[in-house]
């Protein structure tokens, strides 16, 4: 195949880049950084750069491809995750004009398959149990309606993937969490029932790769672990696992006075399921569950 993977150098792009280039594919991935050309370079990918709200030089790159396959990764979040509802506005805007620009350019070109990686916990099921965060959840669904809408046109085929949070080496996330759980400064909520849908960074990309050609278009999956899990979970797990001393326990109306973005995640219950992948992809995550993919983390780390 011929794979353009915009958002080539982010979190899950370079893990991808890196996968498809093994997978024996020819890839071009686009940054909007110069910087990133050795990196994506000796990936073994064809590095494109250009901004992706820039719509003619966005299609121009598409163009100078001729992709048959186009992955959408574009996000512009900060390296150690959002942290207040400020931090999705840029990602936003990629997410619905950097998608049209994105979506235009692929159908140009004469790509084939559009796959999106959408996220879950903002995503265009019942908004009840997402994230709260208008703008951010309106984002997510204008890009995955455009995708839909591009398809039942017959413009191209588009897979949405709405993965879980990532975790994982490659995340930033992971290792700002991994540092305060270390200094005890991520205190966990008495009586967190919460549900969080998470996804090894490793386990999205293999999905990823298992959706270029296995999934039918118009299909969308839960890339999910086996099993959603609560913050105190994760925090408790990072803690066992780097030997660090047990969180400190404090009452729900504390974080939500001092990091009201960050308390939201103890009160989402989004057990998602991702029995749709499996049966419809043939995809199995490596890492089932979290503790699984913290335990295979801090044996590489060591």
């Amino acid at each position: 195949m011929n794979v353009f993977v915009s958002g080539g150098s982010g979190a899950i792009g370079i893990p991808l880049v890196r996968a498809l280039v093994a997978g024996g594919h020819q890839v071009t991935a686009l940054s909007r950084s110069t910087s990133k050309r050795e990196q994506l370079q000796a990936l073994g990918a064809t590095p494109a750069v250009a901004d992706a709200l820039n719509r003619e030089a966005l299609i121009a790159a598409v163009e100078a491809a001729h992709p048959t396959h186009v992955i959408h990764q574009l996000t512009a979040l900060p390296k150690e995750g959002p942290r207040r509802p400020g931090d999705l506005d840029a990602t936003n805007r990629l997410r619905i004009d950097g998608t049209r620009n994105l979506l235009d350019a692929a159908i140009n070109a004469g790509a084939r398959r559009f796959i999106v990686g959408s996220f879950a916990l903002l995503s265009s099921r019942d908004q009840s149990t997402a994230v709260p965060g208008n703008d951010a959840a309106a984002a997510v669904r204008s890009m995955e309606s455009q995708v839909f809408d591009a398809t039942k046109r017959g413009s191209i085929e588009g897979v949405v993937l709405r993965y879980g949070m990532f975790y994982g080496l490659e995340a930033g996330s992971t290792a700002r969490m991994i540092d305060l759980v270390r200094r005890r400064r991520l205190p966990v909520v008495r009586g967190d029932a919460g549900q969080l849908p998470l996804i090894h960074v490793e386990d999205a990309v293999s999905a990823t790769l298992c959706a270029l050609d296995a999934a039918p278009a118009g299909a969308v999956y839960d890339i999910v672990d086996d099993r959603a899990v609560s913050l105190t979970e994760i925090v408790e797990g990072i803690a066992e696992y780097t030997g660090s001393a047990a969180p400190f326990r404090v009452p729900g109306w504390l974080p939500r006075l001092l990091a009201p973005y960050t308390a939201r995640l103890t009160s989402i219950r989004m057990p998602l399921s991702n029995a749709k992948a499996k049966a419809e992809l043939g995809w199995r995550p490596k890492y089932p569950t979290v503790r699984d993919g913290l335990a295979q983390m801090f044996r590489h780390a060591a």
